[in-house]
């Protein structure tokens, strides 16, 4: 069976998307069978591919199809005559932006999660309409749809009419060699040289989005945590700007304790487990998602976390974090004052958390995943198998 992934939704390896593809593809490649992965890669990306060079056949998709528009055009025009070329059995999108409307091999996409139903004005106008129109209209034409919630797999039949029965419920997993409990006493310290976090701090890994992923209301919460408790802790937000990123620093500049809110850029994936050790609190006020990978990978390092429930955060972190509504500020200040006036807390939450991130696991997903790509093929062209 060959198997192609498009990766060119990686996003440079800056997105939730990007660390889904890249974790996916690792951990199908540890998996046994008679199986081949082909991976197309733009050619800025293949670098983040060298991990698979020798075990997967690695594709180039030229630069000049980058853009978001020509890498749509890319999917629907040139991608179709590479699959026959390259003799793909099963086609993997895992991303709703760039589905096919049709191929002679089967087509298994993911879905992370519908935000456009949910936040408006999340994407520009164009953005909004591909994501709410075109797109329902192509993942009624996949042969199999990977949702990485419950709550998304929801969504996708509440709004693309695909029912539940023809989805398949794949939770994302967590790298635990990766992240997992470690000294916080060395990562503080590199928190302190790196990033000058002198203090206690909340940190808010997520890129820079507004309003989806609600850093204002996040730090109109701080600034009122701060006034009212006079407290030292910092807010830490990691991520790379994104929509929007400038109404967020615009808000920071303009806070009371502007000096307290530090911007870190995106944090590199060797350095992030010991960024979530060295935190205080993980705090994730998400207007929506259709999974939230970091409040996971914060909980598995022992980090506790502060959360909205919205989209599938609820199922994300089950009892095993304390909970915030993210359009209240008083919530969100209230929240930010419990964490920061007891240990006793954090450390239950810690432990909760830690017990609690052992249900996501990379190869347990890599191994649903192939088995959904079997299923798939076998269905749509039995003699294949």
């Amino acid at each position: 069976m060959r198997i192609a992934i498009s990766t060119s939704v990686i996003q440079r390896g800056r997105s939730g998307v990007g660390q889904y593809v890249l974790a996916l593809v690792r951990a199908l490649l540890d998996q046994k069978g008679d199986h081949q992965l082909v991976l197309f890669v733009l050619e800025q990306d293949l670098p983040r591919f060298d991990f698979a060079a020798g075990r997967a056949e690695l594709v180039t998709v030229p630069e000049r199809w980058r853009a978001a528009a020509r890498n749509v055009l890319w999917h629907q025009v040139v991608l179709p005559s590479l699959l026959r070329r390259w003799h793909i059995d099963v086609l993997h999108v895992p991303s709703y932006r760039r589905l096919l409307p049709g191929s002679s091999c089967a087509l298994v996409a993911t879905i992370h999660d519908l935000a456009p139903f949910h936040v408006r004005a999340k994407y520009d106008a164009a953005r909004m309409f591909y994501g709410r129109v075109v797109v329902k209209r192509l993942a009624r034409r996949q042969d199999e749809v990977i949702a990485v919630s419950t709550n998304t797999a929801q969504d996708v039949e509440r709004f693309f009419g695909i029912p539940i029965r023809r989805q398949t419920v794949i939770h994302n997993g967590i790298d635990h060699a990766r992240f997992h409990p470690g000294l916080r006493g060395p990562a503080q310290a590199e928190a302190v040289s790196r990033w000058k976090l002198d203090a206690p701090f909340f940190l808010f890994v997520s890129r820079l989005e507004h309003p989806a992923k609600n850093h204002v209301r996040l730090m109109e919460g701080f600034n009122r945590f701060k006034a009212d408790t006079k407290s030292n802790w910092l807010l830490a937000l990691g991520g790379s700007d994104w929509h929007g990123a400038e109404i967020i620093r615009a808000a920071a500049a303009q806070s009371p304790f502007a000096q307290d809110i530090r911007f870190l850029g995106f944090v590199d994936d060797a350095s992030l487990p010991n960024l979530y050790r060295a935190a205080e609190t993980m705090v994730y006020p998400s207007l929506f998602e259709g999974f939230g990978l970091p409040p996971a990978e914060a909980m598995a390092c022992g980090c506790p976390v502060l959360s909205s429930t919205r989209g599938a955060l609820a199922e994300v972190v089950g009892e095993a974090a304390d909970t915030v509504e993210p359009e209240d500020i008083a919530s969100l200040a209230a929240g930010l004052a419990r964490m920061a006036s007891s240990e006793t807390h954090r450390d239950s939450l810690r432990q909760a958390g830690i017990r609690n991130a052992r249900r996501f696991d990379w190869a347990l997903n890599a191994e649903q995943v192939l088995r959904v790509y079997r299923t798939t093929l076998a269905r749509k062209l039995p003699s294949a198998i």
